[in-house]
């Protein structure tokens, strides 16, 4: 697609455009996701990089503000067949949740603000320190614990 074709379809300015491929603007959300709806795609898909294995894990910068250490930086995407519960948890020390296995096709994602999360995934442990994200299908045995000596704050999607 030509960029001036682009341009009448997302209703975003050809010299907009040209500025986003040069990598020359700090464009809008707003404005990426008309583009990729111009394109047909997911914005997810838009801002990824090419070359990735993991086509859920995207943990790319989407938007940078004007003042320093403001940025919005996609993590992860996933399917929903029904809905996204968005969770906020904390765990003391020492707790410990054990959760039974969901339906098949439901996955959580988990990013960890303070301490460090140990996910219990079946036998296997994944140790999510602050600043760390993490998804998996949850149609298996797992678990949230807290072995570290402060408190673990995280927030947890089920993806339905």
């Amino acid at each position: 697609m030509s960029q001036t074709a682009l341009a009448e379809k997302s209703g975003v300015s050809r010299r907009m455009l040209v500025a986003i491929e040069a990598g020359e603007k700090n464009v809008s959300l707003t404005t990426l996701d008309r583009v990729a709806e111009a394109l047909d795609v997911a914005f997810s898909d838009l801002i990824q990089a090419p070359d990735v294995r993991d086509h859920s894990r995207i943990n790319e910068l989407a938007w940078a503000g004007t003042i320093p250490g403001s940025k919005a930086v996609l993590l992860a995407k996933a399917n929903a067949s029904r809905e996204v519960e968005l969770w906020e948890w904390r765990l003391e020390p020492g707790e410990h949740y054990p959760s039974e296995p969901d339906a098949d096709g439901w996955s959580e994602q988990f990013y960890v603000f303070e301490g460090c999360l140990t996910l219990m995934v079946g036998d296997v442990p994944h140790r999510i320190a602050a600043g760390e994200f993490f998804m998996f299908a949850s149609n298996q045995p797992h678990s949230y614990r807290n072995e570290g000596p402060v408190a673990v704050r995280f927030v947890r999607n089920v993806v339905i």
